[in-house]
């Protein structure tokens, strides 16, 4: 399965997607809209522009969480988020295991109910690569001409099965203006997520460029409050990084 999501650069308007266009085009997304917007005023990111991408893990133990709406929340929770970070309102989603499983989008025209069934047509579970992935969005991005930074929602209940794979990519793509923001699903204490979140700089990588969160066993009962909250943590602090460093543009 392979979709265009090509990102073309534009001049950032005064605000992305607005709200109106929100209740209009995706009424089911209004409240997380809002809870979004309340979160970067917070953390002082609101009318910053970014390139958002999620990724999905579809490793064997991933089964619970595609079953119970945990993982097509988290799909418009990421889109509402976008909607105020990208005026295209639209956001590429790489699904993988062992491999890249699939590629897709969604949109405020296609989001309900997606993303189970695009999971369920990809076949075999298989084991956990993060460097795939990740791979996968790096050379999507650097490939379609984008000018505005990139973040990456990357969801996962385990530690990869190389984890050496996964550190070189992060640390490799730190002079990138890509921002990898780490959830766990899950019971696992997330070890090796932890230890990519505090890799030094710059014994590792020239800038920090990743944060990490455990949303716990329970994720789709995570108030959205929270997870905005969560997800912006460390990504106002990249952007000064990056943009000091001239990996973004000023």
């Amino acid at each position: 399965m392979s979709i265009d999501y090509r990102k073309r650069p534009k001049k950032a308007p005064a605000v992305a997607v607005g709200l109106e266009h929100i209740t209009d085009s995706a009424p089911g997304l209004v409240n997380l809209y809002k809870a979004a917007a309340v979160s970067l005023r917070k953390h002082q990111v609101s009318g910053e522009r970014a390139a958002v991408y999620l990724v999905l893990d579809r490793s064997g133990s991933m089964r619970p969480y595609y079953r119970d709406g945990s993982v097509q929340h988290l799909a418009e929770q990421t889109l509402a988020l976008a909607a105020h970070l990208d005026d295209d309102g639209v956001v590429p989603v790489i699904f993988f295991s062992t491999d890249i499983d699939g590629t897709a989008e969604i949109s405020l025209d296609t989001y309900r109910d997606r993303i189970n069934p695009l999971h369920e047509s990809m076949g075999h579970m298989g084991r956990t690569n993060y460097h795939v992935a990740m791979q996968a969005v790096i050379d999507h991005y650097t490939s379609c001409g984008a000018t505005a930074p990139a973040l990456v929602v990357f969801q996962t209940d385990g530690s990869p099965t190389s984890k050496a794979a996964a550190e070189h990519v992060l640390c490799t793509a730190a002079r990138l203006p890509i921002f990898w923001q780490f959830i766990g699903f899950g019971y696992d204490d997330f070890r090796f997520l932890r230890k990519l979140d505090e890799l030094p700089v710059p014994g590792k990588r020239v800038i920090d460029n990743a944060g990490f969160f455990a949303a716990g066993p329970s994720p789709k009962h995570v108030e959205d409050m929270d997870l905005y909250d969560r997800l912006l943590q460390e990504f106002p602090q990249w952007l000064t990084a990056a943009r000091n460093a001239g990996i973004v543009r000023s």
